[in-house]
């Protein structure tokens, strides 16, 4: 029985020296297939990154243009006069009250 192992082993390392090449080519496909999944997996992850950084510069830029509305709108002067006299109680100058100073 054991001398039948033996020969058995020594068939199947001939028939692996024998037909070599072609299990380099079988080990090369199999090799290059796991590639091509690792590789579209890192591609698929890349891609719903970017989506996410496309729909995060989108949500900023759209904050942006309501910023530079609200500045604009809160930079107009019947604004800051409505402000200054309900918050402050201020009140425009009379003509009369104003001076005027002429540097030599």
């Amino acid at each position: 029985m054991a001398g039948k192992k033996v020969v058995l082993v020594k068939e199947i390392w001939h028939d692996i020296q024998h037909h070599i090449f072609t299990y380099g080519l079988l080990l090369l496909v199999v090799l290059s297939a796991f590639s091509v999944i690792y590789t579209t997996h890192l591609n698929r992850l890349t891609t719903s990154k970017l989506e996410v950084l496309l729909t995060e510069r989108d949500e900023l830029d759209i904050e942006w243009r309501n910023l530079l509305l609200e500045q604009n709108s809160l930079a107009e002067h019947s604004a800051i006069e409505s402000k200054a006299s309900k918050l402050l109680n201020m009140e425009r100058p009379s003509a009369s009250s104003e001076v005027i100073i002429r540097l030599p």
